[in-house]
């Protein structure tokens, strides 16, 4: 199968700093793939390189059988974007919202009148296509940009952070729209910093630092291969260094974050009858999860950047 996207060794750097460092992947039809990394790992600038608004300082770009950036317009055609921050227009309604954008493709309006109420219920806008941005919640903004993302009916959609900032029923209702999107054939090339929301929407994952992929593959084999099968996470009343002392023969990994520690084990058995004896302490054993892949990977230490 041929891939609609195809990045090449991908270098871009700022000030002498490399922001993307030899950055390879592709997307192929109907799939999700997810970019995850901590801040200031290069995601958003991998996703700027794809669309044309960056050129990279290295590597090449190819979608749709054309070169980013020197064939942008031609490729965009086959695009929809919901970039990290809203973008719609305050001044029109959600309908005027999409109507403008689809003129920016060349649609007729015929087509647009076809197209509008179609997008806006799909969005679960139906009810408001005369209501301007500003009466929309956070979560029917977002929807209003993926539906003014699909109005050319784009082969590939670049989502930046397309959840954040919303309450979980807006999230939930904007899976249930990209889920949808992919089973109709769409292939998605998503960021985010959510992990469930990782796990739940990307059949393939690239795990990225410092510009730099460290890892690829889908999420449930990822942590197969990666992690221990069980995490049993400790705090409460205790004396962290005796406590990892005894505790972590029963375990084949140990971590420390604040006031809890976390013991990775593929058989946690003895662990939790250990802790089971002890007043003070609290436990909560439960498989790992893709956050754990990710903090095991890129750390626990906060970063700071976009």
């Amino acid at each position: 199968m041929k891939a609609l996207l195809s990045c090449q060794n991908l270098v871009k750097s700022y000030s002498a700093q490399a922001v993307v460092n030899g950055l390879s992947f592709e997307i192929f039809p109907g799939e999700c793939l997810g970019l995850i990394g901590p801040n200031g790992a290069g995601k958003t600038t991998t996703l700027k390189m794809c669309l044309g608004l960056t050129a990279p300082d290295e590597g090449r770009i190819l979608a749709f059988d054309q070169e980013m950036p020197r064939d942008a317009l031609g490729i965009k055609a086959h695009m929809g974007v919901v970039s990290q921050f809203d973008t719609l227009d305050p001044d029109f309604t959600c309908a005027e919202n999409l109507r403008v954008y689809g003129r920016y493709f060349g649609l007729q309006k015929a087509q647009l009148d076809q197209k509008i109420p179609e997008l806006l219920e799909f969005a679960s806008l139906g009810n408001k296509a005369n209501e301007r941005p500003g009466a929309l919640s956070g979560g029917m903004k977002r929807r209003l940009s993926l539906a003014r993302a699909l109005i050319n009916d784009p082969a590939l959609l670049l989502l930046d952070e397309p959840t954040t900032g919303l309450d979980p029923q807006a999230r939930h209702l904007m899976w249930e729209r990209l889920q949808a999107l992919v089973r109709a054939g769409k292939s998605i090339l998503l960021t985010t910093h959510f992990m469930d929301e990782a796990e739940r929407l990307c059949d393939r994952l690239i795990v990225i630092d410092q510009g730099k992929k460290i890892t690829e593959g889908a999420p449930k084999a990822l942590i197969a291969e990666h992690l221990e099968r069980s995490v049993v996470e400790v705090y409460g009343a205790m004396d962290q260094a005796s406590i990892m002392k005894e505790l972590a023969p029963m375990a084949q990994r140990v971590e420390q974050s604040g006031e809890t520690l976390f013991f990775y084990a593929n058989d946690p058995s003895a662990l939790n009858q250990a802790l089971s004896l002890k007043s003070g302490i609290r436990a909560f054993h439960r498989p790992t999860n893709l956050e754990d892949l990710f903090l095991k990977l890129t750390g626990r230490q906060i970063r700071e950047g976009a």
